[in-house]
């Protein structure tokens, strides 16, 4: 297995944030957390969904 040091990930780093942008780099971030996750949960058996967590929102009717 190649050993990724402080260097290479700097260079990756730079190259997403190039290709991504500054504004979609944290929603991707975000997104291969929630995916690492939910496959580390998957794993183990513990299975919570993330989106029990949070609270529903209700649109409100003008009825």
């Amino acid at each position: 297995m190649p050993n990724i040091g402080a260097p290479e990930l700097i260079v990756i780093l730079v190259i997403a944030l190039l290709v991504l942008g500054p504004k979609k780099l944290p929603e991707v971030g975000r997104s291969i957390g929630r995916g690492m996750r939910e496959f580390k949960e998957s794993l183990s058996g513990d299975h919570t969904p993330a989106d029990e967590d949070k609270p529903v929102l209700k649109a409100k009717s003008d009825a």
